[in-house]
């Protein structure tokens, strides 16, 4: 069993709190992302787990043993560095070999575990090099085909592509994931890149603070992020944040942005009446406006300052108030700096936020109250 259960973490250093009663079950043979920015905790977490920073409380579980106290090398757990720690003065072949040389395994066993694992990062033709002589791109594999040699069940991996160029970076996050699928490892990969969580995890785990505030699917933390700051922080560019208010309308209640009104769905008719002459946060994606050259009564008019062609779309800059919109549209549709548009938002994809705390207001929101 390779199935990891974190349950009332806590780490501090002096009065700072690195990790605040997290609890987390990374499943048996999941690819589980925790993302976040510096210094929310992720990377000590995850050092917590491979045993190389004792926690002040809370315990680590790995299958039905408890390591919490046990020293990294009775974990049955490999990791991967962030400046991928492979020795200098030594060839590829007894850096990938170091940990099976550890292990005392036998030289043959090793030869062969060295050479499977050289030929799933292609670079069985470099054993006899010295990392100096390699690429960036390389020694990143030296350092992946250490970790997969010694064949544990688990594999953590600390920013493992952060040194690499953005090209190198695209492709080798592909190969990792297609790599460790098949596997069939347990993979807890810390990164601050919110498009290699989205792109590699199975279920993402955003941080913040020591604290644990989503964990999900990729699609569901970015399109229900659970307050403004996952919704902030997943996403590119981040999801647009509008300031409305909550006013009553007839027997139910719409959002106003001055003089334009949403009209929530009728599930959240109950929760946003807790909330009616209040102001309140419109949360949506660039993506999800539908813009129109034409005056429509049921969009918001902007006019448009900025233009910027990324090729694949056209991202527009726009103010509403004292807030600005990015609007992410096809390359085809006609639209200068200076023109007016009417952007209407689909019922579906508009999130509302509590404009005090941040947190989403849901359905649910509703249902935990009553």
């Amino acid at each position: 069993m390779a199935e990891i259960t974190i349950t009332n973490a806590v780490k501090k250093f002096g009065k700072f709190v690195a990790i605040d009663n997290v609890s987390l079950t990374v499943h048996e043979r999941e690819f589980l992302v925790l993302l976040g920015p510096s210094g929310c905790g992720k990377t000590t977490l995850l050092r917590a787990i491979a045993g190389l920073g004792m926690l002040d409380s809370g315990s680590v579980v790995i299958g039905d043993r408890d390591v919490t106290y046990l020293p990294p090398r009775e974990r049955g757990i490999s990791m991967v560095f962030q400046n991928y720690a492979i020795f200098p003065h030594m060839k590829v072949f007894d850096n990938i070999a170091f940990g099976l040389k550890m292990q005392k395994k036998p030289k043959n066993e090793i030869a062969d575990k060295v050479m499977n694992a050289a030929k799933l990062l292609h670079i069985e033709g470099m054993l006899d090099r010295f990392p100096s002589q390699m690429s960036g791109g390389q020694r990143q594999r030296i350092a992946v085909a250490r970790a997969i040699a010694v064949e544990s069940p688990i594999i953590l991996m600390d920013e493992p592509l952060s040194n690499l160029d953005a090209l190198l970076r695209l492709e080798m996050r592909a190969e990792l994931k297609l790599l460790l699928t098949r596997l069939g490892v347990t993979t807890i990969y810390v990164t601050h890149d919110q498009i290699e969580a989205m792109s590699m995890g199975d279920r993402i785990a955003v941080m913040r603070a020591g604290k644990i505030l989503q964990l999900d699917h990729p699609t569901r933390v970015y399109d229900l992020p659970i307050d403004q700051f996952v919704g902030g922080f997943i996403g590119t560019p981040p999801m647009n944040f509008l300031h409305g208010q909550v006013q009553r309308n007839g027997a139910g209640y719409t959002v106003a942005l001055g003089e334009f009104h949403l009209q929530p769905a009728d599930d959240l008719q109950p929760v946003l009446g807790r909330h009616d002459g209040k102001p309140i946060v419109i949360g949506i994606r660039a993506e999800s406006m539908e813009p129109s050259k034409s005056p429509l009564s049921d969009a918001l008019p902007v006019t448009i300052d900025v233009v910027e062609p990324l090729g694949s779309q056209n991202l527009l800059t726009a103010c509403i108030g004292k807030d600005t919109i990015k609007v992410s549209i096809h390359p085809d549709f006609p639209v200068t700096a200076g023109d007016n548009l009417w952007l209407r938002f689909p019922i579906n994809k508009v999130r509302y936020m509590d404009a005090d705390t941040g947190r989403s207001i849901t359905a649910d929101t509703e249902k935990a109250l009553a």
